[in-house]
């Protein structure tokens, strides 16, 4: 494996239009299929007209070249059309999270200034409760697959297409120009405003999709994480675009069997070549007991990301289908995955190597490097690099500094050049005096045969001393004691790293993506008296 620098891979033009550059890339490919829902399929000929006339539907409302507008939808066949429809016109889609409240797209509103909204029906009572909230008016609000009839101010997404002639030519913009945004799913506080240009989706389409997965166009993508998050978007819609590849698309929540049904051709026939999930997803799959035989699939390839995949879940994973857990770290500034295995170079236990095109340093407390072998804030310098958070200087600076970007994740550096996760920065806890990373611990209670899910905190004892307290999911009908699961810890790691106390638990607060909230768990032990 050679390492690749982004000189390997030619820039955009100055003048770069992103969704162009997709709809060029499959101009040959009229007749394929490009995105396959519950509905049915959209080829590639048909997407591209819609595309276009989504894009001249927005510019005769009156949208301008970099005003905004928000994309509030469930993951069909529509989306791709109206994330690249608006780019095409020079419009900046924001693409927000399904499941937030009201307040949530109150605020979204007001913060992007969107001048019109695209909207699934199934959630248009909640756009509908945040536009009361809200003192910012939108123009019009577009409505996919309505449940309702809708008010004047609204209108149906096929007949707004419908009423448009196809925008022949897109937007000039630059490769350098707000393309789209994407809100950051930070772990308290509101959401930050991520602006991405047109050119960074271009990087790891090249970067990753093509170099390190090895896309082609002979694959079906289907992604567990949606569209709108950083990670889905690669994964379903740009990434398979890039090189030609059909997509499947689920609107329900990625449960292990409406996973299952996709996996075994349960959408018009078409079984999925290439699948991307997230570990909390993998564990629910391998404990359910509706889990496929190898024979029932088609999967080639399996993608892991949005937390450090436990090595002993890749194993078993790979025991039952044949196929290994490419785990990976992204993030929603960088676009997509920096560091990862490789499909011919899995190494569990750790996320894998930098990714071609970008560089990776650990620092210190100090700001200086750290030696193999011992954790460091994890900072990211790569082409795909968010261009700030809107409105928020100071955060902007606090994360992008100077061609580097902080991730805010503690990694170590192994011999061999792999990295493994040591946990967020703000979670890391000193016992003893000596770091200990809670997702070690979690990665090491995960093996006992009884557990499902863990997550680790510290909490002071009565010395005020910082102590590990474990929070356990056990397998459905599974038993463990206390004792035995301090036992199985303290015989895989080092003494003072066992948890101190351990409480089981029905589940785990998460986040949208699937990752555990342990702010939260922090917050609930601070609360008791």
């Amino acid at each position: 494996m050679t390492p690749t620098t982004t000189a390997d891979v030619a820039a955009p033009p100055e003048v770069f239009n992103f969704a162009q550059h997709l709809l060029q890339a499959n101009e040959g490919r009229a007749a394929k299929a490009a995105f396959i829902d519950d509905a049915g399929s959209v080829s590639y000929g048909a997407l591209a007209d819609r595309v276009k006339r989504l894009a001249a539907g927005l510019r005769a409302l009156g949208l301008k070249r970099e005003e905004r507008v928000l994309l509030l939808m469930h993951d069909c066949a529509d989306w791709p059309v109206s994330f690249l429809g608006a780019m095409y016109a020079g419009v900046v889609p924001v693409a927000v999270n399904t499941l937030l409240t009201a307040d949530d797209y109150a605020y979204m509103l007001e913060h992007s200034r969107a001048q019109a909204v695209l909207v699934s029906g199934a959630l248009l009572p909640a756009l509908t409760a945040a536009l009361i909230k809200s003192d910012h008016e939108v123009g019009k609000v577009i409505v996919s697959r309505p449940q309702a009839p809708l008010h004047p101010a609204e209108v149906e997404f096929e007949t707004f297409l419908a009423a448009q002639t196809p925008m022949v030519k897109p937007a000039a913009t630059g490769a350098d120009d707000p393309g789209f945004w994407l809100y950051s799913s930070g772990s308290t506080g509101r959401p930050k405003g991520t602006v991405h240009s047109h050119a960074n989706p271009y990087w790891t389409c090249e970067l990753y999709g093509k170099r390190v997965l090895g896309l082609t166009e002979r694959d079906v993508c289907f992604s567990a994480a949606k569209l709108f998050f950083a990670y889905g978007l690669g994964n379903a819609l740009t990434f398979p675009m890039s090189v030609g590849a059909s997509v499947i698309l689920m609107a329900e929540r990625p449960t292990p069997d409406a996973t299952f049904r996709r996996w075994t051709g349960g959408i018009a026939g078409t079984k999925p070549t290439v699948f991307y999930g997230a570990p909390t997803g993998f564990a629910g799959m391998l404990a359910a007991p509706s889990l496929p035989k190898k024979g029932a699939v088609a999967l080639r390839l399996v993608s892991s990301a949005g937390e450090a995949l436990p090595a002993e879940l890749g194993e078993r994973f790979k025991a039952h289908f044949g196929v290994d857990i490419v785990d990976g770290i992204g993030s929603t500034e960088m676009l997509h995955i920096f560091i990862s295995n490789w499909p011919d170079r899995v190494r569990y236990g750790t996320t894998g190597w930098p990714v071609p095109g970008y560089e990776i340093a650990l620092r210190g407390d100090d700001g200086g490097p750290v030696p193999d072998g011992e954790p460091g804030d994890l900072y990211i310098h790569g082409p795909s690099s968010a261009m700030m958070y809107w409105g928020n200087r100071q955060k902007t600076r606090d994360t992008f500094q100077g061609g580097w970007t902080k991730s805010g994740d503690k990694y170590i550096r192994n011999a061999d050049g792999s990295y493994t996760y040591g946990g967020r920065s703000d979670d890391m806890l000193k016992v003893s005096g000596i770091y200990v990373s809670p997702f070690e611990v979690e990665a090491t209670l995960v093996q006992h045969p009884a557990v499902l899910e863990a997550a680790v905190i510290g909490v002071p004892d009565a010395e005020g001393l910082t102590k590990t307290k474990a929070f356990v999911v056990l397998k459905q009908g599974a038993q463990a004691t206390d004792a035995e699961l301090k036992a199985f810890v303290k015989d895989k790691l080092a003494p003072y790293k066992y948890p101190r106390q351990i409480e089981f638990v029905a589940d785990l607060p998460k986040t949208a993506t699937g990752k555990i909230q342990r702010f939260k768990l922090r917050e609930r032990e601070t609360a008791q008296p």
